[in-house]
């Protein structure tokens, strides 16, 4: 997580189960609750059936008991030539059925111009990418918050990178996240994770992490 220091952010102010959760994640079981907002529930269900899971990538859940017993991650770090880690593939599958939901590259890059570095993921899909860019703050409690907030071209957000004709197109998209970690009553630690299209809350997930060693 040190790979993240910078103006904004020290990793030394991290709680350490949310640190220990990033730096070990293979080593925690996942929970996972969803809730869709009824306006776009049916678009959530068009680009799962048709799209998410024949590509096995971003293929969210629809109902509560698509996630009922868990979910399965699975780390495999990527290196270059010359043996160093630059990312990490973060591979989710749920239980039982072993359908893939997310299948991303993480890393830490500095944009253009930024004093920050952020976390840096991108999805993988058939003709381009997803990135997403989401900007880290310390939260009260030792809290973790990542955020991909509106903005320029260029800033922390969501981009859509495609490849046509031998050429490539990026665009900003209105797809915000926010992540919130924190260790709540009892030692349990829980995410809540929010994804807005603008400012209208499209999905809202909730987390709950255990060490499983």
């Amino acid at each position: 997580m040190t790979i993240l220091d910078g103006p904004g952010f020290d990793a030394s102010r991290l709680d350490p189960r949310i640190r220990d959760f990033y730096e070990h994640t293979a080593a925690w079981h996942i929970e996972m609750w969803t809730g869709w907002s009824p306006l776009l529930w049916p678009a959530g269900e068009l680009i799962a059936r048709l799209f998410g899971r024949r590509v096995e990538q971003l293929s969210l859940p629809m109902r509560p008991l698509d996630v009922a017993y868990g979910m399965d991650s699975r780390i495999r770090v990527i290196r270059d030539r010359d043996g160093e880690q630059v990312g990490a593939a973060w591979l989710r599958t749920l239980r039982p059925s072993g359908r893939y939901v997310f299948s991303g590259c993480y890393s830490a890059r500095r944009l253009p111009g930024a004093a920050q570095p952020s976390v840096h993921v991108a999805f993988p899909l058939e003709s381009g990418n997803v990135q997403v860019f989401l900007r880290p703050v310390i939260s009260d409690g030792g809290g973790l918050v990542l955020e991909s907030p509106p903005g320029r071209f260029g800033q922390d957000g969501a981009y859509v990178v495609v490849h046509d004709d031998g050429r490539d197109f990026a665009a900003r998209v209105p797809l915000h996240e926010t992540f919130r970690l924190y260790c709540a009553p009892y030692g349990v630690l829980r995410t809540d994770h929010e994804l807005r299209i603008r400012r209208t809350w499209m999905m809202r997930l909730h987390y709950k992490m255990k060490q499983a060693r």
